[in-house]
């Protein structure tokens, strides 16, 4: 026999035995519990705990308990298997079984019903063992006790954040998670408008209880008081999922899905340039539900933006000093200074800018804010001489699609050949300017220079008007054929 045979032939030997060891172990057959004694299976669940097989030792200890059901021994030790489960309710049914059949039991079950919020019932059971007053155990219970009966009686005269306190000092008590104790106090945190920590109280719950569909809904609120349609949406879904007819994960579920309606229309119209109509939609969208601070403030300054595009400057200025009056910040203070530029107030915006440098609350927004102050500096002598965003109708602040689209109906607007003959000379400067702006607004390095207010142009002298674009280059870029003569441009 060669080497090289040889060694397959190891190989394959080897190959059968773990073949044939792999069959031997998987028809071992699991052992017919229904001929062990009870003690028998008391030992063996001991065995199977060892080894790490709690199901094993579970099946064996309720087998155990048809053949002695009143041997508080075996609830004993099932309890103690289903605590390190942490199924905690199981485990209360177990040592309650326990306790009913050997009063010895009667204060580990006590224990447990004060880890789990319930210290009245616990109270009761070391009342009825005529526990020693002096006892650390009962003591604890006692207190506990008192506590939550103070914040029960806080939470139904709607102090909800002394309740919610107090159901927090409660928990101190309790080592493990006492849905008992977290339900009422994530509602007393919901009341009393403490949606972040009613989010983090459900969320705990809900870990124990994936099926409590008045914990979804109450968190899904909590998402939507935030203004997180999102969550707030997938929450109230999950509890539908678990009961379709619950009439209030329904309601919040249409709710959410008519402003989300409302908003999808108002994004349309602004791709439109339907300024008009986007702040109709998103007024509508307020409406639906104005109590909703923390919802409709980001919607507020987008309604201010989409009046002021709609150079509708007055209702502009009212939305945002409306959403100051509610409350100061340094995004609303930036949108007070962009709706005034907007509106021409090139002089109030520097003051509302200074206004944002004294407001930062740190040196990243200070540095932002003065860097906004001196912008509205520029658009401050800009005013005074040729305004390229001015001209093109656009914000200082709007993006190259913006641009673009705003030139490409200017342009179509007061080209030459589409007006009358009366309007001609207007339409050539209209057109020359427009040509003019978009020039250096679609240009980057141009619109820097613009916007830190230097010379755009060589010879320009001021901040514009001395240079002179040719105003159909813009179309010969985009197709048009370079002849000489003017061409028509379809717009696509």
């Amino acid at each position: 026999m060669t080497l090289q045979v040889l060694r397959y032939t190891v190989l394959w030997l080897a190959l059968i035995s773990s073949s044939s060891s792999s069959c031997s172990a998987q028809a071992v057959p699991e052992p017919d519990y229904s001929t062990w004694s009870a003690g028998k299976l008391r030992s063996g669940s001991d065995e199977a705990m060892a080894s790490g097989g709690s199901d094993k030792a579970i099946s064996m200890l309720k087998r155990a308990i048809q053949l002695e059901p009143d041997n508080a021994i075996n609830y004993h030790k099932l309890y103690k298997i289903l605590s390190r489960r942490r199924n905690y309710m199981d485990a209360l049914d177990a040592i309650t079984q326990a306790a009913t059949l050997d009063k010895a039991h009667a204060s580990t079950k006590a224990k447990l019903l004060v880890q789990l919020g319930q210290c009245d019932r616990a109270v009761a059971e070391y009342q009825s063992q005529q526990t020693n007053e002096s006892d650390h155990d009962y003591q604890r219970a006692l207190e506990c006790q008192s506590v939550i009966q103070r914040a029960n009686e806080a939470y139904t005269q709607q102090r909800y954040a002394e309740a919610a306190a107090l159901y927090d000092a409660a928990l101190q008590f309790v080592d493990l998670v006492a849905s008992d104790l977290i339900w009422p106090r994530a509602q007393s945190l919901y009341y009393s408008s403490d949606y972040y920590g009613c989010i983090s109280e459900t969320g705990k719950l809900l870990k124990q209880h994936s099926n409590h569909v008045e914990a979804y809904y109450l968190r899904g609120s909590a998402f939507y008081q935030l203004g997180d349609l999102q969550n707030a949406a997938i929450h109230y879904r999950q509890g539908l999922k678990l009961d379709p007819e619950h009439k209030d994960c329904k309601q919040g579920h249409k709710l959410i899905k008519s402003i989300e309606k409302k908003l999808k229309k108002a994004d349309e119209a602004n791709d439109k340039r339907d300024f008009a109509g986007a702040a109709e939609h998103l007024q509508a969208a307020i409406d639906i539900d104005p109590g909703n601070r923390m919802l409709h403030r980001p919607n507020m300054l987008r309604l201010a933006k989409a009046y002021s595009n709609a150079e509708q400057h007055a209702q502009a200025l009212a939305v945002i000093e409306q959403y100051l009056e509610e409350e100061e910040t340094i995004e609303g203070i930036y949108a007070l200074g962009q709706a005034q530029q907007d509106a021409g107030q090139w002089e109030v915006a520097v003051h509302t800018f200074h206004r944002a440098v004294e407001f930062a609350v740190d040196e990243t927004q200070k540095k932002e804010a003065q860097e906004k102050l001196q912008q509205a500096r520029v658009a401050l002598k800009q005013s005074k001489e040729k305004n390229y965003y001015k001209i093109l109708k656009v914000s200082r602040s709007a993006t190259q699609k913006e641009i673009k689209k705003a030139y490409r109906e200017l342009a179509l607007r007061w080209h030459p050949d589409k007006v009358s003959a009366e309007d001609k000379e207007q339409a050539d400067s209209m057109f020359q300017d427009i040509g003019e702006a978009y020039e250096v607004l679609s240009d980057e390095e141009l619109r820097a220079k613009f916007d830190r207010g230097e010379q755009v142009f060589e010879n320009q002298g001021g901040g514009g008007g001395g240079h002179h674009t040719d105003p159909f280059r813009f179309f010969h870029q985009q197709g048009g054929q370079q002849q000489g003569q003017r061409v028509h441009f379809r717009f696509q």
